[in-house]
């Protein structure tokens, strides 16, 4: 192996210890970042965070009326999935600005 090979080295573990780093950051990123999904013009809302997790469902007082279960139950099912795609959707950015767009199975 040539002095060459050992600086190549060098330089790939600094490259890959940034990445590292970037990830980190991203990850912290995706834990503190709220997303929203809405449905039924606002009337429920579903925060969760970039990784996924739901973390508040509201719902205007004025939908709560006797009989509404069913109607408040197909809001919130649509707001959270919209929530959960917009967490991979987010997800997907962030992993994509640290990977420069390669696909690396496992980072999230």
């Amino acid at each position: 192996m040539s002095t060459g090979s050992f600086g190549e080295m060098g330089n790939l573990l600094k490259q890959a210890q940034e990445m590292t780093r970037q990830l980190d950051r991203a990850r912290e990123e995706l834990r503190t970042t709220i997303v929203t999904g809405t449905s039924g013009s606002g009337q429920v809302s579903v925060d969760a965070t970039g990784e996924g997790l739901i973390v508040k469902v509201s719902i205007r007082p004025e939908l709560v009326t006797a009989g509404a279960a069913p109607r408040i139950e197909e809001l919130v099912l649509a707001a959270a999935r919209e929530a959960i795609t917009k967490a991979h959707a987010l997800r997907e950015e962030r992993l994509s600005r640290v990977t420069g767009g390669l696909n690396l199975p496992g980072l999230f």
